[in-house]
């Protein structure tokens, strides 16, 4: 074989190579997680249910038609282009998930494949791309869903004008946590989530972590130390999700012209900010709380901005 030869078949074999190398050695980046962008949460009766929503919402409480046993659930959009989901299809589903009411939170990323494909890299077993906004669906160490949105927050300029009552988002969104170092390689090492807060009913223990977003001013709360025998109602307290309001005092006062019964006055949390616990017809809890603390939080200090209304 001539050299000449020799050194084309040489090229030829070297650009094949190198054709062939990125699929090996491609290395996958976790793209921005900007916020919460919706959570679905399983009801029993959905007109009840919607009621209880649209008032906290600020909008009508009257059930849309064509909802009923056979045609249970729908969506409420927020303000912020955030949304919630009521669910009746699987309220009878197996457990342990018949348990956990708040059946799945999303969060708003700017490109739900490159996301998918990071986790892979990471070995998490992640669901199919679906959705006319694409997505698709996780479940972290203890089996909450969780679903990955493509997309952003509404921008404050272009959100509609609404009156203070429906100035209403989602901040953040809590659950039960056994196994937190699990939960924290996955949260924190895999998907870039960072301590906002933690505190406990004693200063000298963490009963609340909060994660913050790695993009954003959401988060998420592990419920640290509940019992192995928790019962309906300590579950829905603890498997809860928060919408922030401007002035906690004028969000009751509206709820109480709405006709809302309060069981619980606004009180400030042990994290320095006023908030307002309120209770679905199935005993989820849907907390109302003021942005920004008005006093130093116990047990540790803020480590990432507040969000804003």
């Amino acid at each position: 074989m001539s050299l000449r030869i020799r050194r084309a078949t040489a090229a030829c074999v070297l650009f094949a190579f190198a054709m062939v190398l990125p699929t090996f050695s491609q290395t996958w980046f976790r793209p921005k997680i900007t916020g919460i962008s919706d959570a679905r949460i399983r009801v029993s009766a959905y007109c009840k249910a919607h009621d209880f929503y649209s008032e906290i919402l600020g909008s009508h409480a009257n059930c849309p038609p064509g909802n009923s046993k056979s045609e249970p659930g729908g969506s409420m959009a927020l303000w912020t282009g955030q949304w919630i989901t009521l669910n009746m299809h699987s309220f009878y589903g197996p457990p342990p998930y018949r348990n956990n009411l708040l059946e799945m939170i999303g969060f708003y990323t700017d490109s739900a494949a490159v996301l998918r494909k990071y986790l892979q890299s990471q070995s998490i077993e992640v669901g199919e791309m679906t959705g006319q906004k694409p997505s698709f669906t996780v479940r972290d160490p203890e089996g909450n869903l969780i679903e990955f949105v493509e997309g952003q927050p509404r921008a404050e300029e272009d959100r509609p004008p609404v009156t203070p009552a429906r100035q209403r988002r989602i901040i953040h969104a809590g659950f039960v946590v056994r196994d937190r170092a699990a939960m924290e390689h996955f949260y924190k090492d895999i998907l870039g989530f960072h301590v906002y807060w933690h505190g406990g009913m004693k200063d000298s223990e963490t009963d609340w972590l909060d994660l913050q977003v790695p993009d954003g001013t959401d988060w998420i709360e592990f419920m640290l130390n509940v019992p192995a025998d928790v019962g309906k109602h300590l579950l829905g307290v603890m498997n809860h999700i928060a919408l922030g309001v401007p002035d906690i005092h004028a969000a009751a006062k509206q709820l109480l012209t709405n006709g809302m019964k309060l069981t619980e006055e606004p009180q400030i949390g042990r994290d320095g900010k006023w908030q307002l616990n309120l209770y679905d017809p199935d005993d989820t809890r849907v907390e109302l709380m003021e942005f920004t603390p008005i006093e130093k939080p116990c047990c540790s200090d803020y480590t990432g901005p507040h969000p804003k209304p």
